[in-house]
């Protein structure tokens, strides 16, 4: 007789829960809000007329139309004074309606007057056009780079010498600065780096500038001669032709180009020897 087998040991398994894992959300980034303050619009062209009006409402000369990507439709833009909507079909009852006149180039339109800067900072066509807001931070950011500008060309004209400085205001003075003295140069150097740093440095690093100055002492030492057609520079003693000015140039920045070449490098040194 078979022998029984013993029955198998259940094992008893705690019944386990369910782990939901949930997509993680995605989070929408939050819309600049509208900043209460005063601002300031300005013309985008360079005029600056008494006055200047722009459209306030919507006419079939002068389309004043928004349209809202949200609910898709094109909204007609109205400026009333009394009232807080600048869309004609959210506006209720009478509408008085204002005008926007720029005077002297610009519009100030103070915080209280929520309704005109929405029409002038979100919605109006002609924004960035005919007109544009002034921004404040951009303003600063203007003049902060002026004001390195300034630093740059003041440091730079404080440590120049006098005749790269006398070279440099040759081109704004003309002879002038033949008669003047070493303090006046420098004053007029300073005061010509702050007034236009950006010119005054390009004028610092262009090497020509020297042997253009160079070239108007040797004409003004009476060492050599520019023809009165402002074509030929000659030896002012005996009238031999040097070089011949290339149509259409500036006849001493030609010669100083002309100084740089293997021949004028030699008339250079003879310059050089009769002005000193």
């Amino acid at each position: 007789m078979a022998a029984k087998k013993a029955p198998a040991n259940k094992v008893e398994v705690a019944p386990q829960q369910e782990v939901v894992v949930k997509a993680p959300t995605k989070t929408q980034p939050a819309k600049p809000s509208w900043e209460i303050k005063d601002r300031t619009y300005i013309l985008t062209s360079n005029k600056s007329p008494i006055t200047f009006t722009i459209p306030s409402k919507h006419t079939s000369k002068h389309a004043l139309l928004f349209f809202d990507k949200d609910s898709r439709e094109q909204k007609e833009i109205r400026y009333a004074t009394n009232q807080s909507s600048p869309f004609v079909k959210e506006q209720q009852g009478e509408a008085t309606l204002g005008h926007i006149i720029f005077k002297d180039g610009s519009l100030f339109v103070p915080k209280e007057k929520q309704n005109l800067q929405k029409v002038l900072s979100l919605y109006h066509p002609s924004k960035n056009k005919l007109y544009k807001e002034l921004d404040q931070v951009e303003i600063a950011e203007d003049e902060l780079d002026i004001l390195e500008l300034q630093i740059d060309a003041l440091n730079a004209a404080r440590g120049m010498d006098i005749d790269h400085a006398e070279a440099i205001l040759r081109v704004e003075l003309g002879s002038k600065v033949s008669t003047m003295s070493s303090k006046e140069l420098k004053r007029d150097l300073l005061l010509f780096a702050k007034m236009s740093p950006g010119l005054f440095l390009d004028l610092a690093n262009d090497e020509n500038v020297q042997l253009r100055n160079f070239a108007i002492q040797a004409t003004e030492a009476g060492i050599i001669r520019l023809s009165d057609d402002q074509r030929y520079f000659t030896w002012a003693s005996n009238g031999r032709k040097l070089m011949e000015v290339p149509f259409d140039e500036n006849p001493y920045s030609a010669f100083a180009y002309f100084l740089k070449t293997d021949e004028g490098v030699e008339i250079y040194k003879s310059i050089d020897k009769k002005i000193n």
